[in-house]
């Protein structure tokens, strides 16, 4: 019985240090090799939610149809060392984004930055979250709660 439950024990310590590193994707859906440049988007939602903060937006196509885009952000706390806020982005906002599109074609992709319409630059956070870069928080004084 007490070899069952050490067994038991050491097989569920394994998983839960082990099940975290399968749960996470990287970018290998996106296509890193080219950036596209979406200007006068119109901002619909932004979630600023784990595990990565999503924007959806309009934008125009080279038809002139409205085509509606998702694009993933980094982690709330990943933002906020960035310079980001929950406020940054708003619904109605104009922005330009800057996006690698998904391998698919599909109206998705992982953003790189974003461009008010002041000329603000909302930067991606570096890599392991250094926190460069800065602008971006609206309503003053940077909003660090969720």
């Amino acid at each position: 019985m007490k070899t069952r439950l050490v067994a038991f024990l050491l097989l569920t310590g394994i998983l839960a240090v082990g099940f975290p590193a399968f749960a996470h994707h990287g970018n290998v859906a996106y296509d890193e090799t080219k950036e596209v440049v979406l200007k006068d988007a119109t901002v619909d939602t932004f979630g600023w939610a784990n595990p990565h903060c999503l924007i959806t937006f309009f934008v125009k196509d080279d038809k002139g149809n409205m085509v509606h885009w998702a694009g993933e952000l980094g982690s709330p706390e990943a933002l906020r060392l960035a310079g980001w806020s929950k406020t940054s982005v708003q619904q109605g906002d104009v922005i330009t984004v800057y996006i690698h599109q998904a391998k698919t074609g599909n109206p998705a992709g992982r953003i790189s930055h974003i461009v008010l319409a002041d000329g603000t630059v909302l930067p991606k956070p570096t890599e392991g979250g250094s926190g460069r870069g800065g602008g971006g928080n609206r309503g003053g004084g940077g909003d660090s709660s969720y």
